[in-house]
């Protein structure tokens, strides 16, 4: 079982990356961690620490992230964690909405890590523009 956590400078943005995924995930575990000090624009490695903890059950998480520094506060929220469960953590190298999108289906098709890794990769090609 897949957990994903979306992490956002922006809690509207991340409310919303989720409400798809969980439309079409079943709502099942997805969090956010999303924002940075009352309610400012940012990210908080102790929230992503907690967002992570909550889907601890699952066998892989994968965190997408939505800006360079979103990546800085994860790269810290991970080295908090227990070593058994920073073992189930990836952040994934995807855009965010697409690649959680396409995670979330691939993820309920089935259980290898490196196929939904592998279709996350290719959600990349959805976003580039033509030129």
């Amino acid at each position: 079982m897949f957990g994903f956590v979306i992490v956002s400078h922006s809690e509207k943005v991340a409310e919303g990356i989720k409400d798809v995924v969980e439309q079409l995930h079943g709502g099942k575990s997805v969090c956010v961690a999303a924002g940075g000090v009352d309610g400012r624009i940012g990210t908080n490695p102790l929230k992503i620490q907690e967002a992570i903890e909550t889907v601890q059950n699952c066998e892989h998480i994968l965190v997408f992230v939505d800006l360079g520094s979103a990546v800085l506060s994860t790269d810290l929220a991970i080295d908090l964690l227990e070593d058994d469960l920073r073992q189930k953590v990836m952040m994934v190298d995807g855009p965010i909405l697409e690649g959680a999108v396409i995670g979330v289906i691939q993820a309920s098709i089935t259980d290898d890590l490196a196929e939904v890794l592998e279709m996350i990769k290719k959600s990349k090609e959805l976003v580039k523009f033509s030129e």
